[in-house]
């Protein structure tokens, strides 16, 4: 029941949906949900299909393989989960290329591609470290105090406490791999 509540709580914190949110899509009680999260009650096969289908995965990866942690994602070219950040990141598509917990390590890769009317966005903040893997365009990437001009086959390793984002775009289309660690609360 434990690990079935942890792959449901992992997958919806990846998507960037609330609990309520979950709840309602898949059609249950937002305190059901809470239960099955925290590992008090076993879900019907039923319960599990809805909350599946609402975080666009197969059943199976909530219930994984019962050989112990899984500690592999395979998403196919195309396939990622495109994640609505909303607000001032509305025209960054953000394209969730798998997600991993690990012990307590939390992984997430994201394709981000920035729209044509993309505006820069340099007021975003979240615990844990984030690498940056530049595939087109340059910008003007802004981290605390500091800017660097990057572009394609640029990296960029930060702890992501401080503010960061880009801060001006110099040319386009611009598209980068985001990879978020976090430690597990």
């Amino acid at each position: 029941m434990a690990r079935i509540g942890a792959q449901v709580r992992t997958l919806r914190m990846a998507a960037g949906t609330s609990a309520y949110r979950l709840a309602k899509l898949a059609g249950i009680s937002p305190s059901l949900l809470s239960r099955v999260e925290r590992g008090l009650v076993s879900p019907s096969v039923d319960t599990l299909d809805r909350i599946a289908e609402s975080l666009h995965v197969p059943v199976s990866r909530l219930l994984g393989d019962g050989q112990g942690p899984s500690n592999f994602c395979h998403v196919q070219a195309g396939r990622g989960l495109i994640v609505d950040r909303g607000g001032a990141a509305s025209d960054h598509r953000h394209e969730l290329l798998g997600h991993l917990l690990y012990g307590n390590l939390f992984a997430e890769p994201y394709l981000v591609m920035l729209l044509p009317d993309a505006e820069p966005y340099a007021t975003v903040q979240h615990a844990g470290l984030k690498f940056l893997y530049f595939l087109s365009g340059k910008v003007m990437y802004r981290y605390g105090d500091k800017t660097a001009s990057v572009s394609a086959g640029d990296s960029l390793l930060f702890d992501a406490t401080a503010l960061h984002g880009i801060e001006a775009i110099d040319s386009g289309p611009v598209s980068y791999l985001s990879v978020a660690l976090a430690l597990r609360n």
